[in-house]
């Protein structure tokens, strides 16, 4: 019987072949933590008697991206200690306007093909997009890691998502994912690798492809890896110079379930609170009022994000009534969108920038709704009090595109029509 992807990677960090529900013990290539996790990474570093870390501290990076810059003196004493723990132990350490880590760790190299990486923070998955094997974990499941530069798994089943046809206008990767979060369920695919292959895959840049990895865990799995191809590897080589070794699955592999999709029967659609599965198409809940917009997080603030919604918006303005909000998912991505001037296009039309970080999203600081409202977003959650406020806010999950065009009309727009 062929192997899986997750199979053969995590095979590979073992030293020898693993299958389904096996427990493997792993060699991990990298480790991450950001500033809602690294001090309880810390204390447990400290009672394990962690003089010294695995790689001299080289493979473990902590990231100031969830209160970035700090809205308040304790945060500002965590980050503090943050940066003290990575000048001590020679860790990588991203301040406060470096970005996301979900956007710099494959950004900065260190999420590679074929590689297994693990973050303290649940969307770890993102980097699936690049092929390689990435999830969450507790604070001491990392902590352990970062000491000894390896980790227990169970080997887990496979699902395969296969997604076919030709993109129509208006419909973007955000759509698909909230198409097959809606048929699995929140938790349909629980403990799986899901792998996301097909020509209307193979179809979308990087940047789209982020996207749907990042989600992956919306539906509950564990991995959301996809088949690298010469896009992928284009992309990697551009940002490492490392050695790459890409895997792809067999074609006997065995699945716990496969499911196909095509995307050119899908519209635009809209997740409806205060689940991320509970989709509807836009056309079904047009016209229902918002309050703000969020463009941004670690699901869809990349440049292709950026410029989607400066072409929707540009020559028009936000409704008076409503708020846009962007927050790019590094610096790297705001910085070429001000090259392109698609941060000028949507600062004239009404919206607003924060630094590239998690703030909206999560809820910590920096757009905060007030009790009440109704806020339509492309990040990845939409259960109650996600974006910091838990008194009767409603939030709705969508594509930037959709976001932008609702944002111009203070109510939920299907975009096609700018577009």
């Amino acid at each position: 019987m062929g192997k899986t992807m997750a199979e053969k990677i995590l095979g590979s960090h073992t030293g020898k072949e693993v299958s389904a529900g096996e427990v493997a013990i792993c060699e991990v290539d990298f480790c991450m933590s950001q500033d809602g996790t690294s001090m309880m990474v810390i204390e447990q570093l400290n009672n394990l008697g962690a003089e010294r870390l695995f790689a001299d501290g080289k493979k473990y990076a902590m990231v100031i991206d969830h209160n970035s810059p700090s809205p308040l003196m304790a945060v500002s004493d965590i980050h503090a200690k943050m940066r003290a723990y990575c000048r001590q132990k020679g860790c990588l350490l991203y301040d406060i306007g470096e970005g996301i880590c979900h956007g710099l760790m494959p950004e900065r190299g260190h999420a590679l093909p074929g590689g297994l990486v693990i973050g303290a923070d649940s969307h770890t998955c993102t980097y699936g997009a690049v092929n390689c094997a990435c999830t969450g974990v507790g604070s001491t499941d990392l902590a352990a890691a970062v000491f000894t530069g390896k980790l227990w798994f169970r080997v887990p089943e496979s699902m395969r998502f296969i997604a076919r046809g030709k993109w129509p206008k208006g419909v973007y990767s955000k759509d698909l994912m909230l198409h097959m979060v809606g048929d699995v369920g929140a938790d349909g695919a629980t403990y799986v690798s899901a792998e996301y292959v097909g020509p209307a895959i193979a179809a979308l840049d990087m940047d789209a492809r982020f996207t749907i990895s990042n989600m992956a865990v919306e539906m509950g799995a564990k991995f959301g890896l996809m088949e690298p191809d010469e896009k992928t590897i284009e992309w990697v080589r551009a940002h490492t110079k490392e050695k790459l070794q890409p895997v792809f699955s067999d074609a006997d592999a065995a699945y716990a379930d496969v499911r196909e999709y095509d995307v050119s029967k899908l519209g635009p659609l809209v997740a409806r609170p205060h689940r991320v599965d509970t989709v509807s198409p836009v056309e079904e809940l047009e016209g229902t009022p918002i309050q703000q917009g969020l463009i941004g997080t670690c699901t869809n603030g990349r440049l292709e994000d950026i410029r989607i919604c400066a072409e929707i918006v540009k020559g028009k303005h936000v409704h008076p009534d409503c708020r846009l909000i962007l927050n790019p998912t590094t610096k790297r991505h705001f910085v070429e969108a001000m090259n392109k001037g698609y941060v000028q296009t949507i600062i004239e039309a009404g919206g607003v920038f924060v630094t590239p970080g998690c703030g909206p999203c999560v809820g910590t600081h920096n757009g905060v709704p007030s009790s009440g409202e109704t806020v339509i977003t492309a990040a990845n959650r939409n259960f109650k009090g996600r974006m910091g406020n838990p008194n009767d806010v409603n939030i709705y999950l969508g594509s930037p595109a959709t976001v932008a065009a609702s944002c111009l009309n203070a109510k939920i727009t299907d975009p096609r029509r700018y577009l």
